[in-house]
């Protein structure tokens, strides 16, 4: 089987190191991707961290990932080699259930097999894009535009389909008022996204020092959520909220912040996930509480050209592999996304 260099974490509370992992040898249905650049996602240090429990070690994170065909398996016509490419959050799911022939295979009934951190159909645990390359059946293989830069496009494969899936499902567009709660990797673009859409989009935010970076990327405003009186003053204003924050909140605030109708949708994913609100929140105007998780395939595509057709892509900052644990460790302080230049495996 090819193996390839990779960073893994080999149990819970380790430090990372190099090591030589095995990836499959082609199947007919399969892509070889020379692995570019990999974001690094809040999901990944939940992973690392075991937070949410069932974390297969060792673990080798990673599922935003871009790169360039190397090879591809013999019934494969979607792709070839030199082909610009992407793998999100899935490689895998059942395919016969409603949600998959429909292209909603994020809500497969037997569940998505993750890109990492899962147990793939054929028992093996699947390892992710921390590392040089990785071999994927093509159904879960994104084409990246020509527009887009691999590193910069890295995030949008998570980040970016978390974001405009909801935007997309709830309608943001022209006449509507959209928050985004919280300004990371997910909100960044999300206020990009849902700007490029033709909403009237606000920043909820608690770092005044991110207001500039809102109002640049299409936000009509930034409200700061420290100060009672600015939202008591927008209290039944927007028709959508999106929650980014990987945290625990007020629910109850925000919900007042929604007109009659209003949604307010979770895609943020905290270590503690469990929330409370009270119940007269929602019944006193029709308001509802409700969860995205990332994207379909399809969907997921449709979200990558969107994104090219309208000049957006993610903001961050390029390290080399020598520096992912420190950036684990300051991912409070990123601007916004941190991607691995996977090349500096070998090199440094």
């Amino acid at each position: 089987m090819p193996h390839t260099l990779a960073l893994s974490l080999p149990f819970k509370g380790a430090q990372f190191s190099r090591t030589t992992i095995e990836r499959r040898a082609l199947r007919p249905d399969d892509v070889r991707i020379d692995i570019r650049f990999s974001g690094i996602c809040h999901t990944d240090l939940h992973f690392g961290h075991d937070d949410w429990g069932g974390t297969f070690f060792p673990l080798v994170p990673g599922h935003e990932i871009a790169g360039v065909v190397a090879e591809v398996g013999e019934t494969v016509t979607r792709f070839k080699a030199g082909d610009r490419v992407g793998v999100g959050c899935m490689v895998n799911s059942c395919g016969k259930c409603g949600p998959c022939r429909s292209g909603e295979e994020q809500y497969c009934a037997d569940g998505f097999v993750k890109t990492y951190s899962a147990r793939d159909h054929d028992g093996t645990v699947t390892l992710g894009g921390y590392s040089q390359s990785v071999v994927v059946s093509e159904h879960f293989v994104l084409r990246i535009p020509d527009a887009l830069e691999l590193d910069s496009a890295a995030p949008l494969l998570c980040a970016g389909v978390t974001v405009y899936s909801p935007l997309r499902r709830w309608q943001a567009g022209s006449g509507k008022k959209v928050a985004v709660l919280g300004m990371g990797g997910l909100g960044h673009l999300g206020v990009k996204i849902a700007a490029a859409m033709g909403a009237e989009v606000s920043l909820l935010g608690h770092s005044p020092d991110k207001e500039d970076d809102a109002l640049r990327f299409g936000a009509a405003r930034f409200v700061d959520t420290r100060n009672p009186d600015v939202l008591t003053g927008l209290a039944g204003h927007f028709d959508l909220i999106v929650n980014t924050v990987p945290a625990r909140l007020e629910l109850d605030t925000y919900l007042g912040l929604l007109d009659v109708g209003g949604t307010l949708v979770n895609v943020g994913a905290p270590g503690d996930p469990v929330a409370s609100y009270n119940v007269f929140s929602l019944l006193g105007a029709g308001r509802s509480i409700a969860g995205s998780s990332i994207g379909g395939i399809r969907e997921t595509q449709e979200m990558l050209d969107f994104c090219a057709g309208h000049g957006i892509a993610a903001e961050i900052e390029r390290i080399s592999a020598d520096q992912v644990a420190e950036a684990w460790e300051n991912m409070p302080d990123v601007r916004y996304r941190y991607v691995i230049d996977v090349a500096t495996l070998a090199s440094d």
